[in-house]
């Protein structure tokens, strides 16, 4: 890690909690908003990974920070599930005409009718309109005034300058991405809602983990809580460790806190992992590395 004059990537987070928000005054110390990753390159390019509520208070302080000027963003998904995405109808700079945004995820599938097998996929641009439509939100999606554009992912790496980023899946109800993101050899990887168990991804997961200087992991439950949330797609600070350790990473930020984790609970568990693996921490609430 650099410090912040002289970077390759700049990593904010802005939402670390799972599932849902959790405003309490026990929880605040790690913060309480749903999935929000910022990252930046050297000469500000901004990039975004999820769209939970921490989302609302990034766009705050970008409206703040671009006063003036065109924002040119890009979005990166996850998933669709409400705490990834329910803060981007909050996103305040949506709702000016200058900006330009990309939003980057996978075509989902779909029941075409309740109890059939039958199924239809459906597009990025139609998943987020879904949440923004009568009755769920007063403004439609469509009627934005800021540009927007729409790119569909599978396993095809997205380069822009020296950023390249790279999808892969991940073990989780509805499926999931992970994202291997690098620039100029410093590397971060981004493996929020997945399960262990799946030998397949696991492997994947490993893969994508290889060398990386950052790891963020999906450490929702701790191993006694596990057994009986199987199947919900979330996994374990103890399963951190392993990815960490024979992939080689050099830090591990256990991500996706449980909502009924408070302060102290997370600060526990840091202490339990970092028993097995030093370079442990809690992803918290405005905490900036680079790299």
């Amino acid at each position: 890690m650099q410090n912040e004059e002289n970077f390759r990537l700049r990593l904010k987070f802005w939402g670390v909690r799972g599932s849902s928000p959790t405003p309490q005054i026990e929880n605040l110390s790690y913060g309480g908003n749903t999935p929000c990753v910022e990252v930046r390159l050297p000469n500000n390019d901004v990039f975004i990974f999820d769209g939970g509520t921490g989302v609302r208070n990034l766009g705050t302080a970008l409206l703040e920070e671009f006063k003036g000027r065109k924002l040119s963003a890009t979005f990166f998904l996850t998933h669709y599930h409400w705490d990834h995405i329910q803060g981007i109808p909050f996103f305040g700079p949506l709702y000016k005409a200058e900006n330009e945004f990309r939003f980057h995820s996978f075509r989902s599938s779909c029941p075409v009718r309740r109890g059939e097998t039958e199924v239809r996929t459906v597009s990025v641009e139609e998943m987020l309109e879904g949440q923004m439509r009568n009755p769920y939100f007063p403004v439609n999606f469509g009627f934005l005034p800021s540009s927007r554009s729409f790119c569909e992912i599978d396993r095809q790496a997205v380069k822009f300058g020296s950023l390249t980023v790279h999808p892969f899946p991940m073990n989780h109800p509805d499926g999931a991405r992970g994202y291997r993101i690098e620039s100029d050899g410093a590397v971060i990887v981004y493996a929020t809602d997945m399960e262990h168990g799946d030998n397949k991804l696991d492997s994947v997961v490993r893969e994508f983990s290889q060398n990386a200087d950052f790891l963020i992991f999906d450490a929702q439950y701790t191993p006694e809580e596990y057994p009986a949330h199987k199947g919900w797609g979330h996994s374990t600070w103890e399963e951190g460790i392993r990815v960490a350790k024979e992939a080689k990473v050099k830090q591990l930020a256990l991500f996706h806190h449980d909502p009924v984790h408070a302060d102290q609970t997370i600060f526990d568990i840091v202490q339990q992992a970092r028993r097995h693996f030093e370079n442990t921490l809690a992803a918290k609430e405005g905490l900036v590395f680079c790299f």
